[in-house]
């Protein structure tokens, strides 16, 4: 590759990058802006919409909501897709990729579609606008993003090891937990990290399956801007944000940022 086209390459990488970060430094430049209206850049710096946010409680409601939902999301759809993976190894080639391909569907629903048919199907029982159908609901796009990310991390397993386990009498669920499990860790903290993401930044679904003491963030903040641009709508998402690279970066000290990105 010749100078100019490295830097031409260099230049439109950069571009694009800034391009994607743009937003979230407006974004936090405007939950700064101690001027009720949302103006960027601020005109002055302050913190009162963090502190009016710890005074809301509709807010600081959906703010609980969101991580709990996220979190029992990670976990279901994790385990969801753990099995998953597992399961499809005993299969033949032909099988393995029908189920695989089933695996995917929910993504190609759009959500939309998804909120009316789980809305009626969750009325039918009365359990609509519990917690647990929203939770439900998110696993529906999250686990076969985990499936994918799992299938991908057991391919590079040796299960050679989980064989040596289990013939020095390790039973099955031992020797997962002894001898699978910490090597396919990274895998793991991908796809609970991925499930953690997905569900806490959906909306078309919740719209559909919440009530006031259900909503979560997104839903929340739909709620406010039908009235006006609201400050405490890019203070929470400065939140989220804040919590996801928390996430990123503990995650990346536990087992290695490039060991997540190669297992995924």
């Amino acid at each position: 590759m010749s100078d100019v086209g490295r830097w031409l390459f260099r230049g439109g990488y950069l571009a694009m990058l800034l391009f994607l970060v743009a937003p979230i430094v407006v974004v936090v430049g405007t939950s700064l802006n101690a001027a009720p209206a949302v103006t960027f850049p601020p005109d002055t710096v302050s913190t009162r919409w963090y502190a009016a946010l710890l005074a809301d409680a509709d807010w600081t409601r959906a703010i609980g909501n969101s991580l709990v939902t996220a979190t029992a999301t990670s976990i279901f759809a994790t385990a969801l897709g753990v099995m998953g993976a597992l399961g499809i190894r005993q299969l033949n080639s032909g099988l393995r990729t029908a189920v695989s391909g089933l695996a995917v569907v929910p993504l190609l629903v759009p959500g939309v579609v998804l909120g009316v048919t789980l809305l009626v199907f969750f009325s039918e029982f009365g359990v609509q606008q519990q917690p647990w159908t929203i939770v439900f609901a998110h696993s529906l796009w999250a686990t076969p993003l985990t499936f994918s990310v799992m299938r991908a991390t057991f391919s590079r397993f040796d299960w050679d090891l989980r064989d040596a386990a289990n013939d020095l009498g390790a039973g099955p669920f031992r020797a997962f937990r002894e001898v699978v499990g910490p090597n396919i860790l990274p895998g793991l903290a991908a796809a609970a990290l991925i499930a953690f993401v997905v569900s806490l930044q959906e909306f078309v679904m919740t719209l559909f399956l919440s009530g006031r003491n259900s909503r979560t963030v997104p839903v929340e903040a739909w709620f406010s801007l039908r009235n006006s641009l609201d400050p405490l709508v890019s203070v929470t998402s400065t939140l989220l944000v804040v919590a996801v690279l928390a996430m990123i970066a503990a995650g990346a000290a536990a087992v290695g940022l490039d060991r997540i990105a190669s297992d995924t």
